[in-house]
């Protein structure tokens, strides 16, 4: 089976696209399947990075004009750095062969160019956490905690189109389905912390973290902090944890999960790494960067799953702080554990599965 992922990474847009997308990749390969990665060549694009682990890409180069219908754009739509009509023409030629699947996670592109898409293609499959747009699509994954789960796309796909929502197939590398059985319950002292907000981190937060770690002087606690390949700040970040011992920096990892085993409590973004935190049972003091991040940060803390501290804005170093000295000074609680019935780390397999199941 041959299949092709359009998907991008960007400082603007952030690298989670890409990295859930790469977690997939990897799935199908291990299972057989030919991939090879479509990308445009925005700023703090991974294409290296895919090409480093073996995947094919092909770049499209940035266009930045505006569709005729603009009116009608996704909210997104600036995110593709191109029309659409030209984005889609363009991925079509750069294809490396008619995939069986083209797997679209994009939130400026929507049905209409996944209509032009069809005729290079075989099945399409969007992964989408918005359900604000339209889709043209067999196969759609939402793998966000939402009040309505699948229904939300009613509506917004064609019948026939099956829809798989929910933590269960939250796209987590195989790492976190076999660490999932030796996550341990947290409880009493915070020994070690764990701070990464995504692999951009536009809003400067690691450095918020660490200044809020250095300023309290926590005796006996370390501190993990992982940034992207992509974080600008690094050399300034390098700077600030140097005199520090308590302060562990690490870059580009390929994998959170050796480290998450190892804290007692994280300090993160919304997003993605919700999941992976609580497959392992790891609690976590978040932050939302994005829109679409609280309505499910809202659902996980109303249901004790995390430690919602606001939006990126009302997250400075004395909030940070503030949060951080609660947890010490109380403890994490024994009865603090997660429901681990939806996040099981199995869900890129039950993806997969959809994904290489013969056609009917």
């Amino acid at each position: 089976m041959r299949i092709v992922f359009r998907t991008d990474a960007a400082w603007q847009i952030g690298s989670g696209h890409v990295m859930r997308c790469l977690t997939l990749a990897e799935s199908l390969r291990a299972g057989g399947a030919e991939v090879a990665f479509v990308c445009r060549a925005h700023p703090g694009h991974l294409g290296p990075q895919l090409e480093a682990l073996g995947f094919p890409v092909r770049l499209l180069a940035l266009d930045g004009g505006a569709s005729a219908d603009a009116d009608a754009q996704p909210a997104h739509a600036a995110w593709v750095g191109a029309r659409w009509e030209t984005d889609a023409a363009e991925t079509a030629a750069a294809l490396p062969w008619r995939p069986d699947w083209l797997i679209v996670d994009h939130y400026g592109l929507d049905w209409r160019w996944q209509l032009a898409m069809r005729a290079s293609v075989g099945r399409i499959l969007v992964i989408d956490d918005l359900a604000d747009r339209r889709h043209a699509c067999d196969l759609l994954l939402d793998q966000n905690l939402t009040a309505q789960g699948a229904a939300r796309y009613d509506g917004l796909v064609p019948a026939g189109c099956q829809v798989l929502a929910g933590p269960r197939y939250a796209l987590l590398q195989p790492l976190y389905a076999r660490l999932h059985q030796e996550a341990r319950p947290r409880q009493g002292a915070v020994r070690r912390l764990l701070v990464f907000f995504g692999g951009v981190d536009r809003d400067g937060l690691t450095e918020r973290a660490m200044r809020a770690i250095i300023s309290l002087s926590l005796p006996g606690v370390t501190a993990d902090v992982v940034v992207g390949a992509n974080n600008p700040a690094w050399p300034d970040l390098q700077a600030l944890a140097a005199p520090h011992a308590m302060l562990r920096l690490h870059r580009a990892l390929p994998s959170l999960a050796p480290l998450m085993m190892q804290a007692d409590l994280a300090l993160g973004a919304g997003g993605a790494t919700c999941w992976e935190r609580l497959c392992l049972g790891l609690p976590c003091v978040v932050v939302t960067v994005a829109d679409n991040q609280r309505a499910v940060t809202g659902l996980l803390a109303e249901r004790g799953l995390v430690d919602w501290l606001g939006d990126a804005a009302d997250a400075d170093e004395p909030a940070l702080a503030g949060a951080l000295e609660r947890w010490c000074a109380d403890g994490i609680p024994a009865h603090w554990f997660p429901d681990f019935g939806m996040i099981d780390g199995q869900g890129c397999g039950r993806l997969c599965a959809a994904i290489l199941a013969p056609s009917s």
